[in-house]
Formats: structure tokens, sequence, C-alpha cells
């Protein structure tokens, strides 16, 4: 099992949970705002005056079989607007 956190630019919250029904991914927690900048490039997202934006996160736990599927969805999803932003992290999770 795996964990996966997605961190995206708000307006991307239509685009992410028709990745999720395509995929058949059920469960998440979600929060609809966070803040944050990108590591490298794109805009911030603080939801000031300067950088009215804002992002959300969800959090994920699936199967392994299907990170890599929600990773391509996710990446192409990224390419259509690389300035705002959105990223996958995938960590190990356990389940008791």
């Amino acid at each position: 099992m795996k964990a996966v956190f997605i961190s995206f630019y708000q307006a991307f919250y239509d685009e992410v949970i028709e990745i999720l029904d395509k995929l058949e991914i059920r469960g998440f927690t979600f929060w609809q705002e966070v803040q944050g900048r990108g590591s490298n490039d794109g805009e911030p997202h603080y939801g000031t005056h300067a950088w009215p934006t804002l992002n959300s996160a969800m959090l994920i736990f699936m199967p392994d079989e299907k990170v890599e599927p929600l990773l391509k969805e996710i990446h192409l999803l990224d390419e259509s607007a690389p300035q705002q932003g959105i990223h996958a992290f995938v960590m190990p999770a356990e389940e008791k």
C-alpha cells in the first residue's frame, strides 16, 4: 500500500476528481486551502494581494498497482499548465 500526497492549484480540483474517478480511486482526504510555492519555479500560491491564488492538497491511500497510472495522469495535468502546478509525492504506508 502507498500514500500519495498531491498538492495542486485550486482550479485543478475538478480535473483531479475526474482522474480519481477514471482510475476508480475512491477514498481520499482533502484540504481546500493550503499555501505554498514550488521548489524550482512556478507561481507562489499564498492567498495574498500580491499572490492571490491558493493551493489545495489531497492524501490518498491506495494499492501499489494504482500509483503509476495516477502519477501518469497527474503529470499530464501538470503539463497542461506548468506555471500553476500540481505535484504528487509517494510514500510507503502500512495498514494495521
